[in-house]
């Protein structure tokens, strides 16, 4: 039996990814580190503004800074993803049992033998109607917003990992929230989790 269980947790916008993250910690009783969390970890971590942080967090790098983890340039991005992979790397390593969202977490965890690397994908128009709920936006407003996050995200999981956003091959499990929801994703991965805790 494992003493200690690290989710990370990949998601397509509108694929209710934070949501289902959240309810994954609370049922487990860990702690959950999204954005907000992240900021404040690696602004106390590096010394820099939080605002500073928040501003380039999952910003890939300009060319020509080359890319991957543990080996890129000294941009204002690239400095921020490093500092935010040297905290994930932190929590790793406190032994503590978390879920993380996003941030190139199953990347930088690769080979953690404590490491369950999910990816949350949905049905496009299950996803425009999430999001344009939560923003009070149109559809087709939702819609542009969606893929454009999409776009920033799989750029910077591209640009400082080996592996590419929502490759199959690099996630022990891929889900789909359209199929059982928020709760019922979230129960799923959650049931997952403690089997894998228990080889």
């Amino acid at each position: 039996m494992k003493e200690q269980i690290i989710i990370t947790i990949g998601r397509e916008s509108g694929s209710g990814g934070h949501a289902i993250a959240k309810r994954v910690a609370d049922a487990m009783g860990i702690a959950c580190y999204d954005k907000k969390r992240l900021v404040e970890g690696t602004a106390k971590l590096s010394g820099m503004n939080r605002n500073y942080i928040k501003k380039l967090d999952e910003k890939p790098a300009g060319f020509p800074f080359a890319g991957r983890i543990g080996g890129f340039e000294e941009s204002p991005e690239s400095n921020v993803a490093r500092k935010t992979f040297e905290y994930i790397r932190q929590i790793a390593d406190s032994g503590e049992s978390c879920v993380i969202v996003g941030r190139c977490a199953d990347s930088v965890l690769k080979g953690n033998p404590n490491l369950i690397r999910v990816f949350v994908v949905g049905d496009a128009e299950e996803k425009n109607r999430r999001l344009a709920g939560i923003q009070q936006t149109t559809l087709e407003e939702a819609d542009q917003e969606r893929r454009e996050t999409d776009k920033f995200r799989r750029t910077y999981h591209n640009f400082y990992s080996e592996t590419k956003w929502g490759d199959s091959r690099a996630y022990d499990l891929i889900v789909n929230s359209s199929r059982l929801g928020i709760a019922g994703t979230a129960e799923y991965i959650k049931k997952f989790a403690e089997a894998y805790k228990e080889v």
